[in-house]
């Protein structure tokens, strides 16, 4: 097992940033890690992602959602080919600090046989995506 996290705190209400994050469909607007986003933001619900790694790789995956609480928890569960080989359990939590400032975490647990392998690699860029479209979403918020 492994997990990254990224927070960064944003000057806009919760119920913005859950706007801008529930919007799959304007990703590529604005989004440098998850280039594209298909599917509705319901629970058992699955969706079709493209993530670039920055200075690596795109990968497409298919997650699952488990919990969409708005304006507060995004989570879903995604496998590398087959479960239990390579999976991706990750949050987004939405904690407001002020009426019109929020921190937004980003926050994956990695779990299978193939962790030990591609862990730290994966982790690494996972843990640099989070950060730049932390960065982005604070930059299109707050500009």
């Amino acid at each position: 097992m492994q997990s990254i996290r990224s927070e960064i705190d944003i000057d806009a209400p919760a119920a913005r940033v859950w706007d801008l994050l529930a919007d799959v469909a304007a990703y590529p607007d604005w989004n440098p890690f998850i280039r594209r986003a298909e599917g509705i933001l319901a629970e058992g619900e699955q969706l079709r992602l493209v993530l670039q790694i920055p200075d690596g790789m795109r990968m497409k995956i298919r997650p699952r959602l488990i919990t969409v609480v708005e304006p507060v928890e995004i989570r879903w569960i995604g496998h590398l080919m087959v479960p239990g080989l390579f999976d991706g359990d990750h949050r987004f939590v939405l904690t407001p600090l002020e009426p019109a400032r929020t921190r937004l975490v980003q926050e994956e647990t990695f779990r299978g046989a193939l962790v030990p392998v591609f862990g730290g690699w994966i982790g690494a860029g996972a843990r640099r995506g989070f950060a730049a479209m932390n960065r982005a979403a604070k930059a299109r918020l707050e500009g």
